[in-house]
């Protein structure tokens, strides 16, 4: 079993930064993709960012691209998320889990609990 906890989030003004991590135990990420998504309420779970560690290949969703970016240090088994430019919209719960290669959440295996980003105007 691989145990996920995300940390870094918090209440920002809009415009600002954050960089979520994302700490694994149990297995290593080395043996799975691993993806970021956030789910605000009332709505579905997004996709936002993926990483492929055998090839270091990363891809994201159109809503991501230019603001978030995905890398990871496979070595500490941790992912993270540099949001930058952040907009009230961005307010969510954030997660990250490990499976395949995939941008929906049917495609990963291991969640995380969550961390909340807020943002101020």
């Amino acid at each position: 079993q691989v145990q996920l906890v995300e940390s870094g989030g918090g209440l920002v003004q809009a415009g600002g930064s954050l960089r979520l991590s994302c700490a694994a135990s149990g297995r290593t990420f080395s043996d799975y993709a691993v993806g970021w998504f956030r789910q605000a309420p009332g709505k579905e779970r997004e996709f936002l960012a993926a990483l492929n560690w055998s090839a270091y290949l990363v891809k994201y969703a159109e809503s991501a691209k230019g603001r978030f970016t995905i890398s990871g240090d496979n070595t500490k088994n941790t992912v993270y998320l540099q949001m930058n430019a952040l907009k009230p919209e961005d307010k969510a719960v954030y997660y990250c889990a490990a499976g395949d290669y995939g941008v929906v959440p049917r495609n990963y295996y291991y969640w995380g609990q969550g961390t909340q980003v807020a943002v101020s105007t």
